[in-house]
């Protein structure tokens, strides 16, 4: 199995530990960490969406433009665009890359989120919405006739692209949600199913549910976790390291006045504090600590060590059948560089070998 690695390119530098500053689009660093993220070796590199934040389309459009061979793997709510236009959307931009681009289907588990565009559905209606949504998508993407479409949500008549994508059968489908809603969506659709960083015994149970949605339709997805990697030249140092940017970020939360006003409500989330009230160092080297700090508000947990026990901690994950990691650091740029020198090319090489044996 192919490894695939996935980084992340905010429109400005911040994280836990690093205060955002200066303009929301900052687009010199946008070029910068896109450029970092191909000359280390990444396959693609995500762009988020939030309901307050810079589009992402355009954000990845332009991040294509600085480099050459990067993939962008674009966040996409479904509900705020009619599916038809953003199928159009998607197939321009993958024609304009020369088919370097996937979509990330993220339906939301936040309802005053989602109520921050004016979505007003529970979550349940959001994710049959979504199913909806991704069956006009692709049938936009694939079809080479004019179709006409009835359904709860959405009604076309006649719908069409002219332009299709340059990836076939279809551009990639990455799929997050963990819910009992989300689970049977992402068996009908996801082309790779991205879980956050969970334990060893979740991966299992999680993977094993969206196999079996997956398998009554015939599909057999590909899994992607997302993980914040801390290396350092020894152990003792990478847990050092761990530790100051749990002091960091606290300190941080004290200077902005930052506090959890409410439990998370999303799947996701909830299963990282799960895992977190079982300990702050989990199985190998799983740390839990800055998800416990923050609420487990996004991608918060860490694999701690040196490059090369964390490319082994990679490839436990990787026995489990994950084949794509999504990885970025607390301190994204520099991590980012760091990352294609040593960690990303040990695990190739941990996983070329599996593949050999």
């Amino acid at each position: 199995m192919t490894i695939e690695f996935i980084g992340y390119i905010a429109t400005r530098e911040s994280s836990e530990i690093i205060p955002a500053q200066g303009p929301v689009i900052d687009i010199d660093h946008v070029e910068k960490v896109a450029r970092a993220h191909e000359a280390s070796g990444f396959d693609r590199a995500l762009v988020a969406f939030h309901s307050t934040s810079p589009e992402s389309i355009l954000v990845a459009g332009h991040a294509a433009a600085a480099t050459s061979r990067l993939g962008l793997m674009i966040a996409h709510r479904p509900g705020f665009t009619q599916p038809t236009l953003a199928a159009r959307q998607f197939a321009t931009l993958d024609r304009f890359t020369r088919g370097r681009v996937a979509v990330h289907i993220i339906t939301g588990g936040d309802d005053a989120e989602q109520r921050q565009d004016g979505d007003f559905l529970t979550k349940d209606e959001r994710y049959a919405r979504t199913d909806e949504y991704l069956d006009v998508v692709k049938r936009t993407w694939t079809s080479e006739t004019p179709f006409d479409h009835e359904g709860r949500f959405y009604r076309f008549e006649r719908a069409f692209s002219t332009v299709k994508p340059v990836q076939k059968p279809h551009i990639p489908i990455y799929f997050g949600g963990a819910s009992d809603a989300a689970i049977p969506v992402a068996g009908r659709h996801a082309d790779i199913y991205a879980l956050w960083g969970e334990t060893h015994d979740q991966v299992r149970e999680l993977t094993a549910r969206v196999r079996a949605a997956a398998a009554v339709h015939g599909r057999r997805p590909r899994f992607s976790l997302s993980l914040r990697p801390i290396l350092a030249d020894t152990e003792e140092r990478a847990w050092k390291r761990a530790d100051e940017f749990l002091e960091r970020a606290t300190a941080l939360i004290h200077q902005t006045g930052f506090a959890r006003s409410r439990e998370p409500v999303n799947s996701g989330s909830l299963r990282l504090l799960e895992a977190a009230a079982r300990g702050p160092r989990l199985d190998r080297r799983l740390w839990t600590g800055m998800a416990a700090l923050t609420g487990a508000r996004g991608n918060s947990t860490a694999l701690v060590g040196t490059p090369e026990q964390v490319a082994e901690a990679l490839i436990d994950y990787y026995d489990l059948g994950v084949t794509t990691f999504l990885i970025r650091g607390f301190e994204p740029h520099a991590d980012a560089v760091d990352y294609g020198r040593t960690l990303i090319p040990l695990t190739r090489a941990l996983a070329a070998r599996r593949a050999a044996a």
